[in-house]
């Protein structure tokens, strides 16, 4: 009877734990990964070092230590939060303070583990007959392929380097998109299974290194959240919504589940600032108090598994306004919106000095409604902004698709086709060529308006918590990215200019052509 009750006991115990105890070197004397050391189950297989396709900074000690269910990838190392992002910010260990008087400023690693084709067009360069717009027709082409070249991709796309300059430029945090194929995947799937987990692990550890604290986006859910190209897989909505929209939000339940466990550790506690439950979930299809219930439900799960991060959720499209009175009683609770003109029809067209206009007055007039509980939710911040003029960028609208700019985005459906011109003068001065060329080749005038754009935008969000900006690196060095905005002078290079003026006269932009 005692020994039945101590196997139990020792069970439970390391059912909790949720934790092996094997592991073992794989490299032998000259630094060669030798596959006899791991177990024979365990070889091939996304625990297996010697299937790497790059080994840095991680510690090649095979162990199939998990918590939460997810492996630590040998990450099991002492870690160090005394730095700092800037000289303005507290070290990783120290508390941050109020983010209404110090907003986050921070950027998206946005196409590195959730695939968007016009981040990374070469992945993505196929014969348009075979379809292939989204991960998932993506990894359904590739095939046994699929997992050695996104893995290629997980390794170049992002490095140690890009941590550092993303500190050198100014900014404090880093969001990082990934999707639930990271944790899991379910029959049929696709997807390759938590290659991307790993260098996840190993982003946080570099931006560690520099000072730069994580915002979590789960940017891909199980079904679908939104039916667009960046959940995974484009087309019908099938998370809350349709044949296993319950199944698909269950699932995304389970995912929390593990996610929060694992970023629960000590080693994640100070990095970890703010933790996404869903991106952009498209509440203007999907029944709104079902995903107001999930919220809740996925909010309760994080923190009774000990996630002590502020809980991110996502505005839904719904408009700011609308968010007043929702989800109250929810301590760290944070509202995400994302603000664009580009795909608005409404706003696209325009003008440069209109758009710093409503960047200064619409937008600032948001964030502080939103801010405060009498008008909005509360705390806000702005996850994803750019400064981009118009929806020309190749592939932004999916993969072969038009834009609004010119009038050629057309997806066969009435509501949201546009099919004549949508710059601002609406003729054939709407052109892209100009639009996508090399900006450093923009005019003096043109450069001067993106970047009163982007500090406009700033000053804006910085009336709520803070902002993110999409994305820092494309693959196309003509595409707008945070580091060529650096580089070709039309993002401050400190993040911020403190002394822009929202309340000062904005130039009278000519409009179009104003590029070179």
């Amino acid at each position: 009877m005692v020994l039945i009750i101590i196997i139990v006991v020792v069970a439970v115990v390391a059912s909790k734990k949720n934790k092996s105890s094997s592991s073992s070197s794989i490299t032998d004397s000259n630094g060669n990964c030798k596959d006899s050391s791991i177990p024979t189950t365990a070889q091939g297989t996304y625990l297996d070092p010697c299937t790497w396709y790059d080994t840095t900074d991680f510690n090649l000690t095979y162990t199939n230590f998990t918590v939460g269910g997810l492996p630590i990838m040998g990450l099991n190392s002492t870690w160090d939060d005394s730095k700092s992002a800037t000289k303005n910010t507290p070290p990783i260990s120290t508390a941050w303070g109020s983010y209404a008087d110090r907003p986050a400023r921070g950027v998206n690693l946005g196409g590195w583990l959730s695939l968007e084709p016009f981040i990374t067009p070469s992945l993505f360069n196929y014969d348009s007959s075979l379809g292939i717009v989204d991960e998932w027709t993506l990894t359904t082409q590739l095939g046994s392929a699929a997992q050695s070249t996104l893995e290629k991709h997980y390794a170049t796309f992002v490095t140690e380097q890009t941590f550092v300059d993303i500190a050198n430029a100014g900014l404090d945090h880093v969001r990082i998109p990934f999707s639930y194929w990271a944790v899991a995947t379910y029959p049929g799937d696709p997807y390759v299974f938590r290659t991307s987990w790993r260098y996840l692990l190993r982003g946080i550890e570099w931006a560690r290194q520099n000072g730069l604290r994580i915002n979590l986006d789960l940017h891909g859910l199980p079904g679908s959240q939104n039916g667009w190209n960046h959940s995974g897989r484009q087309g019908a909505i099938g998370w809350l919504n349709g044949t296993d929209g319950a199944l698909n939000a269950n699932r995304s339940l389970e995912v929390h589940d593990q996610l929060s466990q694992f970023f629960a550790q000590d080693r994640y506690k100070d990095i970890i600032a703010f933790y996404g439950l869903a991106n952009e979930p498209k509440m203007t299809v999907l029944p709104v108090s079902e995903v107001l219930d999930w919220t809740a439900n996925a909010y309760t799960l994080v923190r009774q598994n000990g996630m002590n991060a502020y809980v991110v959720f996502g505005d839904g499209f719904m408009g700011l306004a609308k968010w007043q009175g929702q989800l109250t009683g929810y301590d760290g609770l944070v509202l995400d919106a994302h603000q664009y003109v580009i795909f608005n029809e409404n706003q696209i067209d325009y003008t440069h000095t209109t758009k710093v206009n409503y960047a200064c007055t619409g937008w600032t007039e948001q964030s502080e409604q939103s801010m405060d509980v009498s008008t909005g939710f509360g705390p806000t911040i702005f996850a994803e902004w750019s400064q981009a003029d118009t929806d020309c960028a190749p592939n932004l609208n999916d993969v072969g698709i038009g834009n609004r700019w010119t009038g050629t985005y057309n997806i066969g459906n009435s509501t949201t086709d546009v099919l004549t011109p949508d710059c601002p003068t609406k003729n054939s001065q709407c052109e892209c060529t100009d639009a996508n060329a090399d900006p450093s080749q923009y005019s003096a005038t043109y450069k001067q308006f993106l970047q009163m754009f982007a500090e406009a935008q700033m000053a804006s969000f910085e009336k709520g918590w803070g902002w993110f900006y999409w994305t820092w690196v494309t693959e196309d060095a003509t595409q707008w990215s945070y580091q060529l905005g650096l580089a070709a002078g039309i993002l401050p290079q400190k993040a911020y200019a403190p002394d822009f003026n929202c309340s000062a006269t904005v130039p009278s932009f000519s409009g179009l052509p104003e590029y070179y």
